[in-house]
């Protein structure tokens, strides 16, 4: 029987056009299906379920695909393609990875074989399996699914291709592009999963806001001052905050324009802050309510920086600690509160003194609780401004603050706005 043949028995079967199901079946063929597994593919594709007993994939919409599907067959447009090396049952394994879009929505893919994926490629994938990945389903396609491109494009109300902001970067993101400028840059070495690895780490900036990123195959192109555009990276996260991930199959272009980096942070309610699950680098303001326990004058392990409680390190057990300065304060806007951490130097600015001064004022007093008392006296009731990073974990939303200010804001020209606002 010729293919003809084929796709004339296929179309009768399913009720569409014969010259449709000839062209989608030549395709496959010239992809080296076997022409039975093509013509199962071109079943699921048309909807016809007793392809296999009624356990075949059903041909769905990428909106209606859950995380309790097994199997599915969709056409959709590939938004980003990445690509990265994995541990897989003890070998390394190169996969790619990216987002799929139709006109109701976009899913994300891993393919375990290489099928020549591209930005902006339409694609049906048949007999894709589907598991759940941080809570959302995604698509696995591997040796068992039929791959056809299509010949027109599926028009797709998102955008093609990974450039992005740092701005708009959120975790779980995969292939995408950065223009950037690399704002702090350091060499370690680190235990890796093959001993030990050297990396780069620090942080990118942009127009839109700044971020930490780790090197994991270090490129030359990238060191502190450098404005670089960096293709393929993939976005981690560590306590809320966004990570940009560098890696062997990320490649980084060299440019001779420096790229321009905000010098302010976004500011944001601490309630949203908060629910967003933390910011690398973000503005709040709010009033400060309470300083609390462990401010002051405090001592550190010298082995991990960790507090010292009555000469005992968690970590480390007895040592000598080492004397420092900290703000542990409570910032309340109304949407929310988070415990803002000030270091030696603002604390020491706000204090009036440094350590020395503190131990001086101590041991007048014979209480190192005065210290503390007198930041209290300094701070709580006043409305501050606090520029950090956000983290958000099991233990609460903390604020490690690199510049603390009171505010200047008209208390009275503010709530005028949002009246003004609440009214329409």
């Amino acid at each position: 029987m010729s293919l003809e043949d084929d796709a004339e028995e296929l179309a009768s079967d399913l009720g569409v056009d014969k010259e449709e199901v000839l062209e989608d079946l030549e395709k496959l063929v010239s992809y080296s299906v076997p022409l039975d597994e093509a013509k199962g593919s071109l079943r699921r594709k048309y909807g016809d379920g007793s392809a296999s007993g009624g356990d075949e994939p059903t041909t769905k919409d990428i909106a209606e695909v859950t995380t309790a599907d097994g199997n599915v067959t969709v056409t959709g447009r590939v938004l980003t393609v990445g690509k990265r090396s994995i541990r897989y049952q003890g070998d390394e394994q190169v996969i790619h990875e990216g987002e799929l879009a139709d006109a109701t929505g976009v899913i994300s893919y891993t393919a375990w074989e290489d099928f020549g994926l591209s930005p902006g490629d339409t694609v049906t994938a048949g007999n894709a399996g589907v598991r759940e990945w941080e809570g959302s389903p995604e698509l696995n396609l591997g040796q068992s699914t039929t791959l056809v491109f299509e010949d027109d494009d599926l028009d797709v109300p998102y955008e093609v291709g990974g450039d992005r902001t740092l701005g708009d970067l959120e975790p779980g993101d995969r292939g995408r592009n950065v223009v950037v400028r690399v704002l702090e840059c350091e060499e370690k070495t680190i235990d890796g999963r093959d001993g030990e690895t050297e990396i780069l780490s620090g942080v990118l900036g942009d127009g839109t806001g700044r971020l930490p990123f780790t090197d994991w195959d270090p490129h030359d192109e990238i060191t502190a001052g450098a404005s670089v555009r960096i293709e393929d990276v993939s976005i981690r996260e560590f306590r809320g905050v966004p990570s940009v991930n560098v890696s062997e199959f990320s490649t980084v272009i060299a440019l001779n324009e420096d790229v321009s980096v905000s010098d302010e942070a976004p500011e944001m309610a601490i309630g949203e802050a908060v629910g967003d699950g933390g910011a690398y680098d973000v503005t709040l303001v709010g009033n400060l309510i309470e300083v609390r326990d462990g401010s002051g004058l405090i001592e550190r392990c010298p082995e991990c920086g960790r507090v010292v409680q009555n000469g005992q390190c968690r970590s480390h057990g007895a040592v000598e600690g080492e004397d420092d300065l900290r703000v542990k304060a409570i910032l309340d806007d109304g949407t929310g509160t988070v415990t803002a951490i000030l270091g030696h130097d603002l604390t020491a600015e706000i204090y009036g003194g440094g350590i020395e001064d503190a131990k001086d004022h101590a041991r007048d007093a014979m209480d190192k609780e005065v210290v503390a008392d007198d930041i209290r006296e300094k701070l709580v009731g006043k409305e501050y401004r606090v520029r950090g990073q956000l983290s958000v974990d099991e233990y609460g939303a903390n604020l490690d603050a690199t510049e603390f200010a009171e505010s200047d804001d008209d208390p009275a020209e503010r709530a005028a706005a949002a009246l003004s606002e609440v009214r329409g």
